[in-house]
């Protein structure tokens, strides 16, 4: 028989169907170890009588289960626990590059009895609801790459605190949140002090955070406060169609979109990455040490970040963490 500690919350008035909350309790309460491989279910008439539910409701809640390799039947002796699989949901913003870091990272340290999948939401509010609203209570746990729209913290607000993993971008968090970040601001302007030698060869230095990018804007500020200290001229570009290359200038870029016209702009005007003109690139992806002779990065080690959420998943235990943001020289610069 199930624990005693196993309860079922039938909601008379939810948009989920009867066997779909079934199915996500028993689930939910494998995932908690509140009943474990072995352990047998009631009946289909107990289960009926106990929760008021059809039979056929009941029946197709098992067999769902059955299917999916969750429980198992016995002849004459009903049904019982047949695996103790958990399945954890990964929202990320979009699949570049440096987030397939991040995902294979995350992916590699989940034991063998954890099942991820892996949803997009495009910084669209409409698909972030739909994903996380189709996704409640089927989850052991939920690792969530936030974003910034007024309705995301409410749409979150329905997962317990204890199950919710915030990654990447501080938004949307409380004092009691659980996270793993990568900081936009005080790193990012420690990492940049790293290049003050290189910087000092060019006569100024631009920031180009064009319009269309969702990178945080924090990190416009202590790009600022990185100049005034060490007394750079600098200049913020966010319209894209004004980048157009001068020597003697660096740049610093939060768009890989930007890298490309910056390489072409260059052959162009046979400029040199590194002597006539620089280049520091944000967010380190695999190539970026491959491409002309090598970009020099400002980035956060998107690899432990993945790492770090894993722990939420296999420690299971509450966890607030910042990933430092470093700095890479290449010839770029």
């Amino acid at each position: 028989m199930l624990k005693e500690n196993f309860t079922f919350k039938l909601l008379q008035n939810s948009d989920i169907p009867k066997y779909k909350q079934l199915v996500n309790a028993i689930k939910d309460a494998i995932a908690k170890n509140d009943i474990t491989i072995g352990d047998s279910l009631p009946s289909v008439n107990v289960m009926c009588k106990t929760y008021e539910l059809s039979r056929d409701t009941v029946f197709k809640s098992y067999s769902l289960l059955k299917e999916q390799g969750v429980v198992d039947a016995v002849p004459n002796k009903g049904y019982y626990v047949a695996s103790d699989t958990k399945r954890v949901l990964l929202v990320l913003d979009t699949f570049k590059a440096y987030k397939e870091v991040l995902y294979h990272s995350f992916i590699n340290n989940m034991p063998n009895n954890i099942i991820t999948d892996v949803q997009f939401h495009h910084y669209n509010i409409d698909n972030f609801e739909t994903i996380m609203n189709n996704s409640k209570g089927k989850y052991y746990k939920y690792v969530v790459m936030p974003f910034d729209h007024k309705k995301v913290a409410s749409v979150l607000s329905d997962i317990e605190e204890q199950n919710l993993l915030l990654i990447d971008w501080n938004m949307h968090s409380s004092p009691s949140s659980n996270y793993v970040f990568q900081d936009f601001g005080a790193s990012f302007e420690q990492a940049l002090t790293g290049a003050v030698t290189l910087f000092k060869k060019y006569s100024e230095l631009h920031f180009i955070y064009p319009n269309y990018t969702n990178h945080s804007k924090e990190s416009i500020t202590f790009f600022k406060s990185f100049c005034d200290k060490y007394g750079f001229k600098y200049k913020v570009i966010t319209n894209p169609n004004e980048f157009i290359i001068e020597k003697n200038i660096a740049y610093i870029s939060v768009s890989d979109r930007i890298l490309g016209s910056f390489l072409e702009q260059c052959r162009e005007r046979d400029f040199e990455p590194g002597v006539d003109v620089g280049f520091l690139s944000y967010n380190e992806t695999p190539m970026k040490k491959f491409i002309y002779k090598g970009i020099s990065v400002v980035s956060t080690d998107f690899k432990k970040l993945g790492t770090k959420a894993a722990e939420f998943i296999t420690k299971e235990k509450p966890i607030q963490c910042y990933i430092p943001t470093k700095l890479t020289i290449r010839e770029s610069l």
